[in-house]
């Protein structure tokens, strides 16, 4: 057996994610402004149990490859910082037997999200089964304070600018929202 690993990428972001009732509104505003619609893809992110952070392996329909991703973030309302590590697998089905089997899964989350692409920030408009309805913001950004406290005030203004209501930030993942 063996397992190959494509690329890894790690980074630090500030993001966000935002309960919202129509995915709809948001989709006419991003229009408006200007925003790059990259695609629409089906989503399922197995979860495992580990001791700090968080583990997924996330397969996307139609891929052939998948993305083994760590992170760690903080568990606030608003703009975070988080710190990901992504691994992409070729032969996702022999990883997914062998981790399986290293590891309890936690959660599994199945979602449509809509990717677009405005001025540095990714935003995804998020279908989740069992939740509803989500829009997330994630933004790269370098580790010093000045530089994540900039991308926290950026990623406000454009809540603004989609109408997103800040009572309706979540502070948690899509897996700890399933486990309530």
């Amino acid at each position: 057996m063996s397992i190959k690993v494509q690329s890894k990428v790690e980074h630090k972001m500030v993001e966000l994610k935002a309960k919202v009732y129509d995915l709809e509104v948001v989709r006419r505003k991003l229009t408006i402004l200007g925003a790059r619609h990259i695609g629409t893809f089906r989503q399922i992110d197995v979860y495992f149990n580990v001791p700090e952070g968080r583990l997924k392996l996330r397969e996307v329909e139609g891929n052939n490859n998948a993305e083994l991703i760590y992170y760690e973030r903080e568990n606030i309302a608003g703009p975070k910082r988080s710190n990901v590590f992504i691994l992409k697998i070729q032969e996702p089905e022999v990883f997914k037997n062998l981790i399986e089997r290293l590891l309890k899964t936690s959660v599994i989350v199945e979602k449509v999200r809509e990717i677009h692409q405005y001025q540095g920030t990714q935003i995804h408009l998020d279908m989740v089964e069992k939740l509803g309805n989500f829009v997330e913001f994630e933004r790269k950004t370098p580790a010093g304070a000045h530089a994540i406290k900039k991308n926290r005030q950026i990623l406000e203004k454009l809540m603004e600018k989609l109408g997103i209501n800040p009572e309706n930030l979540e502070k948690l993942s899509y897996s700890d929202l399933i486990h309530m």
